[in-house]
Formats: structure tokens, sequence, C-alpha cells
């Protein structure tokens, strides 16, 4: 048994392709294949059943390639070692981060970033809470960037920020005429969604105490996955919508104009840097960490944990 192997049985799990596998793996399938049936015939195991398409690991092979993760990621931590050792932060980064924080606080992040570390290769996606878990969890991912907490075994979080939630107002909107808003009063308002998946979505909806009700008189419903697009259909169409505060921190005067803030005690959302608890790559994403925490405005975390109210989060 070699690394090497446990290595292909991992991608061929998470590509479940041995095409695809052998490609991540940059060698040739004939290849990725012979050393996998040695793995087997070393184990005296199937590891995979290639009667189904996708391929799919066997009962066993399920176990087998769950410790084999477990064996590469300890492997990998006598490189971060040394990294360590050297004062180096080097190699990929792979991070997943949720759509309404991404284009709020990566690209100053990301500049930092590649100042600072110019051998750490990042690699970024955009995705929804279930789809960053699911990514740590089977390795394609080191860490992600979410609204916690998740209560999610095996996953650890390192909180970063607590960002407050403000509502977008129309000028149309009677709300437009206010300071400062109420759960209550944005209830009855024409309110935009993001889409179904998303974990900002449950949180907007638990603040306002809003019904899936179309039906009711004063209510509509738009579903999409662009904080931005809700903004420009408030401002086209009329109503409302909810954004995270870092999303208005670079808007001009008239935007702000329609800007609320909530009546105290405001809805707010902590925001953390999780991994899975065996990570590997610490270095790196402790400077990550670092370079987050630099240009987060400090209000942002000077708020105190009991202020996280109005939903679950």
């Amino acid at each position: 048994m070699t690394l090497v192997q446990l290595e292909y049985i991992i991608a061929v799990d998470t590509y479940r392709s041995f095409v695809a596998a052998a490609e991540h793996c940059y060698v040739t399938q004939p290849t990725l294949s012979m050393q996998i049936q040695k793995l087997e015939e070393s184990l005296g195991a199937k590891i995979f059943d290639r009667s189904r398409q996708p391929v799919v690991p066997t009962e066993i092979g399920e176990k087998i390639v769950r410790q084999a993760r477990v064996v590469l990621n300890e492997s990998k931590k006598i490189e971060e070692l040394l990294q360590e050792e050297r004062g180096v932060v080097s190699g990929e980064l792979k991070l997943g981060v949720i759509p309404t924080v991404a284009p709020y606080l990566l690209p100053d992040v990301l500049t930092k970033m590649l100042q600072a570390y110019p051998q750490l290769q990042l690699q970024i996606w955009e995705y929804t809470t279930e789809r960053i878990i699911q990514e740590l969890k089977t390795g394609r991912l080191d860490c992600g960037i979410l609204s916690t907490p998740l209560q999610e075994a095996g996953i650890e979080e390192r909180e970063l920020y607590y960002e407050t939630f403000v509502a977008y107002v129309s000028e149309k909107s009677p709300l437009y005429e206010k300071k400062i808003v109420t759960a209550d009063e944005i209830a009855n308002e024409k309110l935009w969604l993001l889409n179904e998946g998303h974990c900002m979505r449950g949180q907007v909806l638990n603040i306002c105490h809003y019904k899936h009700n179309q039906a009711a008189e004063g209510t509509f419903e738009y579903n999409t996955g662009s904080v931005e697009t809700l903004k420009r259909m408030v401002d086209i169409n009329g109503g409302i919508t909810i954004l995270p505060e870092m999303s208005i921190l670079g808007y001009d005067e008239d935007q702000l104009n329609h800007v609320r803030y909530f009546k105290m005690p405001e809805p707010v959302r902590e925001i953390s840097l999780v991994t899975t608890s065996n990570f590997v790559k610490k270095q790196a994403v402790n400077a990550l960490k670092n370079e987050i925490l630099a240009i987060v405005p400090e209000r942002f975390k000077t708020k105190k944990k009991r202020e996280v109210m109005g939903f679950d989060l």
C-alpha cells in the first residue's frame, strides 16, 4: 500500500470517474486503474463497483476511502511542520465562500494575501453553505467562510466578525420616511428574497416573521442568488430587501439614502472561518484569518455574541 494508491482511490471517490480522477492526478487512466487494482489485490477487497456509472465505492470501499483520507491528511502534516519551521506559507489553499460574503470581503483580502504570500496558490469557489460543508468533508476544500454556528459534527469554527443586517427600502415604500425600522413593519412589505439554499434567505425570513403567502395583499416573492439583484429589484419595482452591512460599505450618498437600520437589538449574523477537525495547512488558514481581520471594520469585531438574535443562525 502506498500514499499514491490512496491518493488515486480518493480521487476516484471524489470524481466518481476513473477518467476524471486520472486527469486530476495527472496520470493516464490505465496507470491509475492498474494501481487501484494492485491495492485491491493486496487488501483482498474490491474498493469500487465498476459496473455502475458513475463509479461508486463498495460498502467496504467506503470505509477504506474514509480511512485513506485520514491517512493522507496526516501525511501532509509532515510538510506542514517543515513549512512552519521555515516560516513559509506556500502550496495550494482551496477556499469556499458563501455568495453573500464573497463579493464584499474577498477582493481586498485576496490583494493582501497575494502580496504577502506570493508562494501561496489560492483557489476559490462561491458555494452555498451545504455545498461547502460537503466539499470540506470530502477534502475538496481546505476551508470555508460561512455564517455560523453550524452545529455540524467534524467541523471547527473560528469566529471572524459579526455583521448587522440592514433594510434597503424603495422611495415608494412608506418605510422610506422612517429613520429606523422594525421587523414587524417589514413583514407587511413587498419583500425580495434570495433563492432556496442560501442560508441568508432563512435568516431574513426569521427576521421579518415573513410568511410564504403570495396571495396576501402587498406581498410578492422573487428568487435570485445575488444580493445586488435584490437591490436592483427594489430600485426598479419598489418594496424592500434585507442586505448584509458589508455590502453597503461602498455605497454612495444616494444609495445610502435607501438604507435603514433596525431598532435595537439589531439582527446580526456571525461569520466564521471553518475547517474540518483534522485539517492541514494551518499556516495558510491562519494567514487568511489574519488578513480578513485586518480589513474588517472594528465595529464588526466588537459586537457581542449575545446580540446575534432575531433568528436561528
